[in-house]
């Protein structure tokens, strides 16, 4: 049953937004940018689908308060019908965990048995999410093609490159979004004392697996700062890192934090073995953000949800809405799309994390200076992961599972990937009907 509050003028512009796991923690973050940011985009309706009804009841109660609070005119809605909740909707933001925290917690631990890194969205602990994700992120696709045939899908449900992969290929209006660039465009430019807007980055790679060659001070063209940023600021950004100084000098190149996970496996595994998973931690804090939100007296995002992840989220997600539905966002921005030749020694139909032109026709990436070998050779190793993973996630079986985590280069071997595959299928029965 769908419940409401609020309006709008009877002249505002009707945008309806409909938001799949709108129980998640989360949302507040995302509530609070749409309120900040309504000029950019105005919406007329947004609506929280998410099937767990207490989380639901108290993530909505807030999210109406913090729109009371903040002056803005549009209904909130929540419901756990998604049919209903995305009918006749503009775009559809997802942002779900199939499995929740448990699930998550497992990813983060078993392949720890075998010497890998436990994580959820790259290695043996990624692919996990992926079997689990994408066949229910397509049925929701399915149903939203349905109500709301016209809708964009932005998709910011990890692993968010093997997922958008999966809504593109099978012809629906989508886009991935990640947080990671958005979070370093506003590092970088706090660190040049200059305004966010005026910070490019020239972001490449995968979802996960990126690195920053060149920042750029007033787009595309402008002069790029990042020997300055490296030299003058090399420090606070390998320690934001987790990773030694002299990397980010050799390389001459700001990765993500992801590709920790790459140059430092074996000191990553020795650190998740003596202390408490990310999951676990994630855990504890959403249960007192949730014993939060139900306080009616909070009417901002808290605090606390700074430390639960997802930074400068809304923003991001704002500014390629509004771009997508009336082509008003930032003219160039990062996002998850089809390669189509911008990395040439990737298939067309690879996913890649770039910098794109986007406008009401989706996402055309920027065109790319060739890339070091150094980063490309990793690129087209995960991409082809990526492919075995989705094929694994579509068509299910073992073999498939142990050739992408064969595949993998966090697994490499032939031993890991048997046993990780063992490990996978037993800790994931639940949702994998093949298994």
């Amino acid at each position: 049953m769908l419940q409401s509050t609020g309006g709008h003028p009877p002249n505002a512009r009707q945008t309806k937004i409909a938001v799949v796991g709108g129980g998640s923690t989360y949302t507040p973050e995302l509530i609070d940018g749409f309120a900040r940011l309504r000029d950019a985009l105005p919406i007329g309706e947004l609506v929280l689908v998410d099937p767990d009804a207490g989380r639901l009841n108290l993530v909505g109660g807030l999210a109406r308060r913090i729109f009371a609070r903040q002056g803005h005119p549009g209904t909130i809605t929540t419901t756990s019908d998604l049919d209903a909740g995305a009918a006749g909707a503009d775009a559809v933001l997802l942002q779900l965990r199939v499995g929740g925290q448990a699930a998550r917690e497992k990813d983060e631990t078993w392949p720890l048995e075998c010497g890998c890194v436990g994580q959820e969205t790259t290695g043996a602990g990624g692919l996990a999410k992926a079997l689990r994700t994408v066949p229910v992120v397509l049925d929701i696709a399915e149903r939203v093609r349905r109500s709301a045939p016209d809708a964009w899908i932005v998709d910011f449900t990890n692993p968010v490159g093997i997922v958008t992969r999966a809504l593109l290929q099978a012809g629906h209006r989508a886009v991935g979004l990640c947080n990671v660039a958005i979070g370093l465009q506003r590092k970088f430019a706090a660190l040049l004392e200059a305004a966010p807007g005026d910070v490019h980055l020239d972001h490449v790679g995968l979802n996960h697996l990126t690195w920053e060659t060149g920042v750029r001070l007033g787009g595309p063209e402008g002069e790029n700062v990042l020997p300055r940023l490296l030299a003058e600021h090399g420090d606070t950004i390998a320690g934001d890192l987790r990773l030694p100084r002299q990397i980010l000098d050799r390389l001459g190149v700001v990765p993500s934090y992801y590709l920790r996970y790459f140059y430092a496996h074996d000191a990553v595994v020795g650190e998740m073995r003596t202390k408490p998973s990310r999951a676990a931690e994630v855990a504890a804090m959403e249960k007192r953000l949730l014993e939060m939100y139900g306080d009616p007296s909070l009417d901002e995002k808290p605090a606390l949800l700074a430390q639960r992840g997802g930074a400068f989220y809304s923003e991001a997600a704002v500014d390629l809405v509004a771009s997508l539905l009336g082509g008003t966002g930032s003219p160039h921005q990062v996002v998850n799309t089809y390669n189509n030749g911008t990395l040439p020694f990737l298939p067309d139909d690879a996913v890649v994390e770039v910098q794109a032109a986007v406008g009401t026709k989706g996402a055309a990436p920027l065109p790319l200076p060739d890339l070091d070998p150094l980063f490309g050779g990793l690129i087209a190793n995960v991409t082809a992961y990526e492919e075995l993973a989705l094929e694994a996630a579509l068509r299910g079986g073992r073999d498939r599972v142990f050739k992408a985590l064969l595949a993998h280069p966090l697994t490499g071997q032939f031993e890991y990937a048997e046993a990780l595959t063992e490990r996978l299928v037993a800790h994931n029965r639940e949702h994998l009907p093949w298994a």
